[in-house]
């Protein structure tokens, strides 16, 4: 194994910006993509809050290779898309479903009494929902949206079978070559797992950071008395 990690390491260190970079994009566009149904689920529109159920339902109902296979064979008919923008494009469409619901309950968790102050003070309801309701949503969904996003980041792996050289298709073809599966798959093991630490420390120091549940310190009291 260690030979393994010595000689392939130049390719895995390529393998790992281009999965990287992958899972950035598809984070990215699903977030916007999570926020916007998200929006839909709450909206009091009927054929919007229709839409977003379904869009969410069959896209957790569905296996992530699969939507990953309808968009690089079956729309790259219609559309040239390479197989990076194939493979970003279903993993933030399929990430955006499971957003969308951490983004819906974190919003609805907010007080509804505030959105009514801002209201009342003169706010429009795009300009409370930025201001004061998105903020304190956005830190509340901070854990489960770091959840996600290392979900997303091994789910990554499965674009290697539209033809990416990323980190899981780089280990398949370093292991059709030197016939060395196991401890090639286990070279590999070792790659996503110091990804998937990073990710949870920088995650951990961002919920650290935003976390609005920390105790003033106490102030000392001092007794004075007053003699006569």
């Amino acid at each position: 194994m260690i030979d393994i990690l010595v000689a392939s390491y130049p390719l895995f260190l390529k393998a790992t910006w281009l999965t990287l970079k992958l899972t950035a994009v598809a984070l990215v566009l699903g977030c916007l993509v999570g926020l916007v149904i998200a929006f839909f689920r709450i909206s009091s529109s009927k054929p919007l809050n229709y839409f977003a159920h379904a869009y969410i339902t069959v896209i957790r109902g569905t296996p992530l290779i699969v939507q990953i296979a309808i968009l690089y064979f079956g729309v790259s008919n219609l559309i040239t898309l390479s197989n990076f923008w194939a493979g970003a494009i279903a993993l933030a469409v399929h990430n955006g479903a499971y957003i969308a619901e951490i983004f819906r309950g974190a919003i609805q968790s907010i007080d509804r009494g505030q959105m009514e102050a801002s209201r009342s003070l003169g706010m429009s309801y795009a300009l409370a929902m930025r201001r004061i309701v998105l903020p304190q949503a956005f830190r509340r969904a901070i854990p489960s949206l770091g959840n996600q996003f290392i979900i997303g980041l091994k789910d990554s792996s499965l674009v290697a079978y539209v033809g990416m050289q990323d980190l899981w298709g780089t280990a398949l073809s370093e292991a059709a070559s030197n016939y060395r599966q196991l401890e090639t798959y286990m070279v590999v093991g070792v790659y996503y797992l110091i990804l998937i630490m990073l990710f949870s420390y920088f995650v951990n120091r961002l919920e650290g950071r935003l976390s609005t549940g920390k105790t003033p310190k106490k102030q000392p009291t001092t007794n004075s008395s007053v003699s006569a």
